[in-house]
């Protein structure tokens, strides 16, 4: 299933997951925001199961915000999972 956001409070812009039968995020795609960053947060999610990947980034804030680009996606993907249950 592909899941499509819109990060709110953070510097990108959009954020496009797909999560497998399973459970497991196969891609992640963001656009906008820190690109070498988001990049890497990709690189590292791919082929990890979304709840440890949303227990693992939710939280995580971005200086004096109160979320952040990690928080974001933890957040959307977690409540896109909820509904589709």
């Amino acid at each position: 299933m592909t899941y499509t956001f819109r990060p709110r409070g953070v510097c990108s812009q959009a954020m496009r997951v797909e999560v497998d039968d399973q459970g497991t995020i196969q891609e992640l795609e963001v656009l906008g925001g820190c690109s070498g960053n988001l990049q890497g947060i990709s690189a590292l999610v791919k082929g990890m199961d979304a709840r440890e990947a949303i227990q693992r980034l939710k939280g995580i804030r971005c200086g004096f915000k109160d979320t952040s680009c990690p928080d974001q996606f933890a957040r959307n993907l977690e409540k896109a999972l909820e509904q589709n249950r």
